[in-house]
């Protein structure tokens, strides 16, 4: 074993330490207690130590960045489960910063020539996730960092009035931010109008509106719209999806400017869709996948979960949510996801494989491995990030 192979054993080993230890006090009531009300974050060395874990199972897992992805089929690594893993690796980079988190990343991005999976006159969003990243690399001054194809990706949409490309609400997080960010870098409120546009269109209109106001959340697409219910009768509001919504919501409220004409709507609308979602919060901290059926595939679900913990910290962090209704739930959700699904070698358990409803890759267990691990670990990153600066606040 060389000197290099020691010292990250070294490393690992004492990570796995400090995990056992928050497992132990965990058990024995001292974090997370016999309720609710007695729940408290972690500190913040085990948050980080919890974080670093599972990146680093996944960076050691995938060495190559530029690698295809081989599943039922073969992807290029640049499809939009692994731009969400690196959406978490750059939110894990602004809390502990490291050279090997950004060389990961821009080895990534240069074997895809920082552009997008079928060329920069995609209109796909799920193409488009990419840019997210490469902004970030590019904000970070990296010397490589080219945003060059994410610009002229998206300029070549606003050239067009067509505004209907975001047609399932998983698209608003994949590319809702890469204009949020275009527009705070360059100054251009052009972009801000243009991705309020398409929100909007998928708001009000897309199979009649994807939004209920009525329960503050978000059907995945037309399709499930009513007359579609799940099995209990009730609407189908499928977990992960609204937590893309929450995230691209926190994402673009983090870019916009204070006095942008429609804060106070994406405000209003995160605030609605949080408020929704403690309702139906599981006893164990968790979210179901079908959120308004806990019958219908019920379960600890991992990717919803992180991304509520995502909204809800940073909501809590920006004063734009009460610490009395939504510490708890946030904390509780948090405490769940380090001992239920995180595994001693930075394994997640409990996450739903890639789909677009509630039945998809069922039955969800600790030890079940999905069909994609990485965006998976990019919930949990973007959550753990904003956990970490909430209890820095």
């Amino acid at each position: 074993m060389n000197c290099s192979q020691s010292k990250m054993k070294t490393y690992s080993l004492k990570v796995q330490k400090i995990l056992q230890i928050f497992t132990l006090f965990l058990s024995a009531g001292l974090i997370a207690g016999c309720t609710q009300s007695s729940q408290k974050l972690p500190e913040n060395q085990v948050t980080l130590a919890a974080m670093r874990q599972a990146n680093d199972y996944f960076m050691n897992k995938w060495p190559d960045t530029g690698a295809p992805i081989v599943g039922r089929k073969t992807w290029p690594s640049h499809i939009w489960t692994r731009g969400v893993y690196y959406e978490g690796l750059m939110a894990l980079n602004s809390i502990d910063p490291q050279e090997k988190y950004v060389e990961y990343a821009v080895s990534w991005a240069e074997a895809h020539d920082w552009s997008f999976r079928y060329g920069i006159m995609t209109r796909n969003a799920d193409n488009q996730c990419a840019g997210q990243t490469y902004i970030d690399l590019y904000e970070l001054g990296h010397p490589d960092a080219v945003i060059d194809s994410t610009k002229a990706s998206i300029d070549s949409m606003m050239v067009t009035d067509k505004i209907d490309d975001w047609d399932w609400i998983d698209a608003i997080q994949m590319a809702m931010p890469v204009f949020s960010k275009l527009g705070r870098i360059y100054g251009n409120t052009a972009y801000y109008e243009r991705m309020y546009d398409m929100y909007a269109e998928s708001k009000y209109n897309t199979g009649g509106g994807l939004y209920n106001a009525k329960d503050g959340l978000w059907w995945r697409d037309a399709d499930y719209v009513p007359p579609y219910t799940e099995p209990n009768g009730e609407d189908c509001y499928w977990s992960r999806g609204n937590g893309w919504v929450v995230a691209a919501l926190v994402k673009v409220l983090e870019d916009i400017p204070e006095d942008e004409p429609h804060r106070a709507e994406y405000e209003s609308d995160l605030k609605a869709m949080l408020a929704a979602l403690i309702k139906v919060q599981r006893e164990d901290g968790f979210w179901n996948a079908s959120l308004h059926d806990p019958n219908n595939y019920g379960g600890p679900e991992a990717t919803g979960t992180s991304l509520f913990v995502y909204g809800m910290a940073w909501g809590l962090r920006n004063d734009l949510i009460d610490s009395a209704t939504y510490y708890q739930p946030m904390t509780k959700a948090w405490n769940a996801l380090l001992e239920k699904s995180l595994h001693p070698n930075g394994f997640l358990g409990y996450v739903q494989s890639t789909g677009k409803e509630p039945s998809t890759g069922q039955p969800l267990t600790y030890d079940k491995v999905p069909d994609f691990e990485d965006y998976g670990l990019g919930c949990f990153l973007l959550g753990g990030s904003e956990v970490y600066k909430l209890n820095q606040k």
